[in-house]
């Protein structure tokens, strides 16, 4: 059974070890980008916060 799992009597196929190292180098790199992503919106975010509370508080009060 444990031979038809794998294929054939010589073990996993390079092919497929080299594809499968490849889509997790690829899973990692997407990995990073999405964290690099996710801290430059947070910075964003933070700059758009305080951008928006430099205004209001710029605003000249309203008369009543």
């Amino acid at each position: 059974m444990a031979k038809a799992l794998l294929g054939h009597v010589g073990g996993p196929d390079p092919r497929m070890v080299s594809e499968m190292r490849r889509l997790q180098q690829r899973v990692r790199d997407l990995e990073a980008e999405l964290t690099r992503l996710q801290a430059e919106n947070d910075e964003l975010a933070a700059s758009s916060r305080d951008e928006a509370f430099t205004r209001l508080q710029d605003r000249e009060p309203v008369l009543t």
